[in-house]
């Protein structure tokens, strides 16, 4: 038995405005349920476009927990059934789970069949599929006239698979088939490494939406599938393959996930999606010995400390650094034109700014916070796993600026900057490699290879120079 659905929803919000019910026993229809919902939230005039549904016309319907009980007892023993079937589950779920109910039936998705059994198509939209299958749909976007559509879908799908061969591997729990998105052919997911890397979800049109890191990749690659967060389901939704980048360790993973993140700006990534580099911050010592914390235009700053995207990440990490240091936010730059700081009066500032604490006290918690946020030594690499046995990789530091990372035989050794330099892939650096690298300098495993001497930029020299 059956229960063909189809839902009607607010958009961002994800609340049902409409669902429809079919309850199909393999060869005919036996009950119908549908209705409108009142979503308690207001409607987008988008989604009024596209469905027809108003504000207006779900004032008086049901709430979802007027419906729940009738909802749960006509899919009761049934398959849930939908197109992206993941999408209208994952909300009906969380409808029953915010009542306190826990909503579970097995699942088939009518894209995933449709891609098995009818291959070959562009495009698996219900839309596409009904053009192709010469299906009529009365009433498209509304949830009875989609519902009715997929029913009549799921029947020709039924049909063509004679032995029921891939409606039951599609229902075996450890096929895991219906918890792939729609899109994404099972044996992509199934060739995927286990080792370290990089992964990328790609959509129909092979763009980069998604850039994600991962100890294992398949394994992290098929949680995002059981995550019931909008953002994971929207993007899920998308998904229509995946590819990797092996790269030995985590460490290499953090650097090059930031990196492409940077480079590719995928949809789906927000959190490191920046433009380029900025400002600098930097240190100065004024006329009367106090030491100042600064910055300015990365292009006006000789050898910033770090880089930031735009002064307001700049200035939000200064603040932290005041706090977590009791420095005087007017020596910091963040406070102008004042006598004394707000900060004193608050007592979170020990008085530099008022005469009550001495230059030299001051002036150590200020390279207190410097040091902090610098490496101990300008000049050197963290040796990393390879991404095989006989292959170690390096991450290089010089001139306390990272260059970048790559791969090495593990029978070759690398002493001077130059040796290093001709195996790395150049990469930029920023506040967030900044942030990896410090979390990785601090584990007792980390391996350090110090470069002595001083390394000098080919802007100034016309070769790589170490001194003794």
């Amino acid at each position: 038995m059956y229960s063909i659905i189809d839902i009607e929803t607010t958009g961002h919000s994800s609340k049902i405005t409409e669902i429809s019910i079919f309850v199909f026993d393999g060869e005919k229809v036996i009950n119908e349920y549908t209705t409108l919902v009142n979503p308690e939230s207001n409607i987008p005039p988008f989604i009024t476009n596209l469905t027809g549904i108003n504000n207006a016309m779900v004032a008086n319907a049901p709430k979802f927990y007027e419906i729940a009980k009738k909802v749960n007892e006509i899919t009761k023993d049934t398959v849930f059934v939908a197109h992206n079937v993941n999408f209208d589950y994952n909300i009906i779920h969380k409808e029953f789970k915010d009542l306190g109910f826990d909503f579970k039936r097995k699942k088939l998705c009518t894209v995933r069949l449709s891609r098995k059994l009818i291959p070959g198509l562009k495009s698996y939209s219900l839309g596409s599929l009904c053009s192709t299958q010469n299906i009529h749909i009365q009433d498209r976007h509304r949830a009875k006239g989609d519902a009715e559509a997929t029913t009549i879908l799921f029947e020709k799908l039924l049909k063509l698979d004679k032995d029921q061969t891939v409606f039951n591997s599609f229902l075996n729990p450890k096929s895991k088939q219906a918890t792939l998105p729609p899109l994404l052919p099972k044996k992509v997911v199934d060739n995927l490494s286990t080792k370290e890397g990089v992964y990328y979800f790609k959509n129909n049109k092979g763009e980069i939406i998604y850039v994600g890191k991962a100890n294992n990749i398949k394994q992290r690659v098929t949680s995002h599938f059981y995550d019931k967060a909008k953002k994971e389901v929207s993007m899920c939704l998308e998904t229509a393959n995946v590819t990797y980048t092996e790269t030995g360790s985590e460490l290499l993973a953090l650097l090059l996930e930031s990196s492409e993140i940077k480079k590719i700006y995928p949809k789906f990534n927000r959190a490191q999606r920046r433009t380029s580099e900025s400002i600098g911050l930097f240190t100065y010592v004024d006329r009367n010995g106090i030491k100042h914390i600064a910055f300015n235009k990365l292009k006006l700053v000789k050898n910033p400390l770090m880089k930031f995207y735009n002064a307001t990440d700049c200035r939000q990490f200064i603040e932290k650094l005041c706090d977590e240091f009791e420095l005087c936010p007017k020596y910091c730059h963040l406070q102008s034109n004042v006598s004394s700081c707000f900060h004193y009066q608050l007592k979170k500032c020990k008085g530099i700014c008022s005469n009550k604490e001495s230059v030299a006290l001051y002036n150590i918690r200020v390279q207190q916070a410097v040091n902090s946020i610098q490496f101990e030594t300008e000049n050197f690499a963290i040796k990393e796993k390879g991404r095989t046995k006989n292959e170690n990789a390096y991450v290089l530091i010089l001139n306390g600026i990272y260059k970048g990372f790559g791969y090495i035989s593990a029978k070759k050794q690398l002493t001077t900057a130059n040796d290093y330099l001709k195996i790395i892939e150049p990469k930029k650096d920023n506040t967030d490699v900044k942030r990896i690298l410090n979390a990785f300098l601090k584990k007792e495993e980390t391996i350090i290879e110090p470069i002595k001497g001083a390394y000098y930029e080919p802007e100034t020299f016309d070769l790589f120079s170490l001194q003794p």
